[in-house]
């Protein structure tokens, strides 16, 4: 080649080859390269070695080549070769090249003809090559042989698709003459990730074999199955030739007297044989390295930047080169960082699949604790006989004409008393949660598998040390609430009060006009339509509303929340959805006339979340239905006045307590167990793991491996870019290709550059000077594209 700046395109690649030798094979980078595919006994060993002018080449029966070779073929004065895994041993004896190419092939393979992916890299310094780079794959093979594996075709197969695959890939398709073209396995392979031929070169072998009265001319003239970059026909050694050590550069003279004395070869001679097939490959290679080599260029930086975070969070971590409390003291702030990012709601990595985290305690705190406090409430017939029993029992012998305060203080206290049971299991599931959470930042730890132990036990034991100290603050919070029965709270209605049902306490308790819950729902039992009408409703501490639509424009109905009760009811197990009801205490009718509502919603959660914003309104579950006989049992009709003054101040007095830990338990939790923690974490737990450094910090084999190889990658791709920067942006571009079948013809350029001045004027401008009348064939193209298809055919 005359360009100078082309020239040094392929030593760029080969420096490029260099840098990235030990991340290429398994990493996702591709460089512009030469890949050789043949089927077993196809030529392939002799073209390469002819390319060389030398034996170098492991030589037998079956599969010879188990490992992919990759050749870098370099112009030098002197003659030697030199393989990566042995850097600085110069092979001057090319036998020795020979056996060292075997004994790596056996090192990773062993002897029992398997095959690897894993490339040997051989630099070959010679004056009698020019600069290439191609990779020598295994010889495509149909069946296994001896101890060979059975899919052994499969895995040959597979691993040419590694190489071929890629945009920046070259195909050297090597065919033998004296097989049909079309059953080429090497072809086959080409067009099915090449089915333009666009990157393929075809190479002919074994021409002098061919039958008397044959030749493969019109294969050679690219007329029979043409591929863009055409075929070139070579002569190799036999294998008599071969075993008499004929001398390459005889074998070479004798290859270019056979062409210029065949009959069919003769007129295209001087673009036949091994020397054309080197300039042709040269050439290709550096325009492919030119056109290739900014989108590589951009993988390159792609994958850089992809590294650079680890990488340097590796070197600023690493145990064996800093100080091993620094490195401590980085993780554990990082540790802290982390639970407090997944607590607060401010990571950097949004969940969108599921809740964690802080989002869980706050599902916790403002659903789940509200359902199991509900869950506490008596059963109506005990809690009126336990009520009766009560006043009878204060009353003794005299029958007393007012409700006694002992009676009511007697049966609150009881129920206080029975919350132990659900903040308990409240605080349960906080820790639970805690400990979840905690566990999802341990993965910054997992590299010190002793460090994490520790820490994880430190931390643990830090948590269970909390929730016990939480329960014991809520149980004096019960007793607290158990010491004084606080009858002058401005929530709590009084004696005056009393005939006033539960329901209205509590809507007296909430501000009115304060919309609770928005949102779809089904009602079930009403109208003719399957699976019932769905409506939008708006439910506040006095009513539940329905409207047409969200626009909330046409109001349905308005069902004041007097005297309601909440009923959960069982579906069919083949029910998506999930309902319960509401109806009136007092057998009223709620809805026209209908007793009760039969409402339905999507989900569990969602019907949780309705539940309790039914709790706040006052709207609670009536577990057992009090039929008219049972609340009409007493015999006293004053007894019965008495039992329901106290039944609803009892209500009404529970409704504040049950407010008052709604709202007190989530505090006491996040101040004395989840700040606790977080604090722990943030100025204590690193002193505690202080004294211990030195055994903590060992890291395990897996990261030891993982950190050298990201390092080992990061530097790699550095010194890959440092080389590309070495390359002047002024490099001129390629001479052409010295090829007839993709260079066209001066004549077909010349009627192709008439066409397309034709088609940029208007009505054909005058002035432009006559041109011979073209061949009828050529008359066809009077379009950009037909001049475009033209040129390029």
């Amino acid at each position: 080649m005359s360009n100078p700046g082309m020239e040094a395109l392929i030593p760029l690649v080969n420096s490029l080859q260099d840098a990235l030798s030990d991340v290429c094979y398994n990493y996702e980078l591709h460089l512009p390269q030469i890949v050789v595919v043949g089927a077993q006994s196809s030529g392939k060993s002799s073209v390469l070695e002819n390319l060389v002018g030398r034996d170098f080449l492991p030589r037998g029966t079956g599969i010879v080549t188990r490992r992919p070779l990759i050749l870098r073929l370099l112009h030098a004065d002197t003659v030697y070769g030199e393989f990566h895994h042995c850097k600085g041993n110069k092979f001057t004896d090319f036998n020795k090249i020979r056996e060292e190419i075997k004994a790596e092939t056996e090192r990773l393979t062993g002897r029992n003809k398997d095959i690897s992916s894993v490339p040997i890299n051989l630099l070959i310094y010679s004056p009698h090559v020019v600069n290439l780079t191609l990779v020598d794959l295994p010889g495509i093979t149909k069946v296994s042989v001896g101890d060979q594996p059975a899919d052994i075709e499969y895995q040959i197969r597979k691993l040419i698709m590694q190489y071929i695959c890629h945009e920046n890939c070259l195909i050297l398709a090597v065919t033998p003459a004296n097989t049909d073209l079309t059953n080429s396995d090497a072809l086959k392979l080409a067009k099915d990730v090449d089915p333009q031929g666009l990157r393929t070169i075809g190479v002919i072998t074994k021409l002098d074999l061919m039958d008397k009265g044959t030749d493969a001319k019109e294969i050679l003239e690219n007329r029979f199955l043409p591929l863009r970059l055409g075929y070139i026909g070579v002569v190799n050694r036999s294998q008599k030739d071969i075993d008499g050590q004929k001398d390459i550069r005889a074998a070479l003279q004798a290859e270019n007297n056979f062409f210029l004395s065949h009959p069919a070869y003769k007129h295209m001679a001087h673009r036949m044989g091994t020397p054309y097939l080197q300039k042709i490959l040269n050439q290709h290679l550096s325009n492919h390295i030119r056109d290739t080599l900014p989108g590589f260029r951009r993988d390159l930086e792609s994958q850089l930047r992809a590294l650079n975070k680890e990488a340097e969070e590796f070197r600023l971590d690493d145990p064996t080169s800093r100080n091993k409390t620094l490195t401590l003291s980085v993780l554990i702030h990082h540790f802290a960082d982390e639970l407090k990012k997944l607590i607060d709601g401010t990571c950097d990595n949004v969940d969108t699949v599921c809740l964690s985290g802080g989002a869980r305690l706050n599902q916790i705190f403002h659903l789940r604790l509200p359902n199991e406090l509900t869950k506490v409430q008596p059963d109506e017939i005990k809690l009126r006989r336990e009520i009766s029993y009560a006043i009878r029992n204060i009353h003794g012998v005299r029958t007393g004409l007012f409700p006694p305060d002992m009676a009511f203080e007697a049966i609150v206290k009881k129920q206080i008393s029975w919350l132990k049971e659900p903040c308990n299991k409240f605080i349960d599931m906080v820790n639970e949660e805690l400990i979840t959470t905690v566990n999802q930042c341990f993965d910054k730890l997992t590299c010190f598998p002793k460090l994490r132990e520790e820490t994880e036990k430190l931390v643990t034991t830090k948590i269970y040390e909390q929730e016990r100290k939480c329960k014991d603050l809520v149980l004096q919070l019960i007793e607290i609430q158990l010491a004084y029965i606080n009858t002058n709270h401005e929530d709590f209605v009084g004696f005056s009060k009393c005939a006033t049902p539960l329901s209205s306490h509590v809507n007296v308790i909430n501000t009115s006009g304060i919309v609770i819950r928005k949102g779809w729902l089904t009602m079930s039992n009403i109208g003719l339509m399957k699976g019932g009408k769905e409506y939008w409703f708006i439910l506040t501490a006095e009513s539940l509303s329905w409207f047409k639509d969200e626009e909330e424009k046409e109001k349905q109905y308005m069902l004041p929340l007097d005297n309601l009760k909440l009923k959960d009811i069982v579906k069919g197990f083949k029910s998506s959805r999930f309902y319960f009801s509401i109806y009136n205490t007092e057998l009223r009718n709620v809805y026209k006339d209908q007793k009760w509502l039969e409402l339905a919603c999507c989900s569990q959660e969602e019907l949780d979340s309705w539940k309790v914003s039914l709790f706040r309104a006052g709207v609670f579950p009536d577990k057992v239905e009090v039929s008219t006989v049972s609340l009409n049992s007493f015999t006293d009709p004053l007894l019965e006045r008495q039992v329901e003054t106290i039944r609803h101040l009892v209500d009404s007095y529970m409704s504040i307590i049950h407010k008052t830990f709604r709202d007190q338990m989530p505090k006491t939790v996040m101040h004395v167990m989840v700040n606790s923690v977080k604090e722990f974490i943030r100025s204590e737990l690193l002193s505690q793991l202080y004294p211990l450094r030195e055994t903590l910090m060992d890291e395990s084999p897996d990261q030891q491996q993982h950190r050298v190889e990201v390092l080992r990658k990061h530097r790699a791709l550095k010194e890959a870019l440092a080389v590309i920067e070495q390359v002047s942006l002024s490099i001129p571009l390629p001479p052409p290709v010295d090829s007839p079948r993709i260079q066209p013809s001066r004549y077909k350029m010349h009627h192709v550059m008439h066409v397309l001045r034709l088609s940029t004027s208007k009505n054909g401008r005058p002035g432009h000077p006559p041109l011979p009348s073209p061949p009828e064939h050529h008359k066809r193209h009077n379009s950009f594209e037909h001049a475009r298809a033209y040129l390029i055919k």
